[in-house]
């Protein structure tokens, strides 16, 4: 299973499937959020995933597809796309340099 420190995040997609803009929001939340750490947030469809990305956000029934289009990447599953616990730890590992895994 591939894990990278979050300091070493630069590239982050959110990655989805179902087009009704939930994502997308996220996405720009996220922007604003970790923009700061010098991470670039994009979105995606999951068949569409970039090859720089290094960790894919996605919900979680949508994770196996992630991993198998971005092996190279560290998919990050989360169940709601406002307030889940995901997006804390995650943006926590990013500022403190802990490790993300997926």
């Amino acid at each position: 299973m591939p894990e990278i420190s979050g300091t070493d995040v630069k590239n982050l997609t959110v990655a989805c499937d179902a087009g009704m803009g939930s994502s997308v929001m996220l996405t720009s939340q996220l922007k604003r959020r970790l923009g700061r750490y010098g991470v670039t947030v994009t979105h995606a469809p999951i068949a569409s995933i970039p090859a720089d990305a290094q960790v894919v956000l996605c919900h979680e029934g949508l994770a196996e597809r992630a991993r198998s289009v971005a092996p190279h990447a560290v998919v990050v599953p989360f169940r709601l796309f406002m307030g889940d616990p995901a997006f804390a730890a995650l943006e926590k590992a990013i500022k403190d340099g802990g490790t993300i895994a997926g």
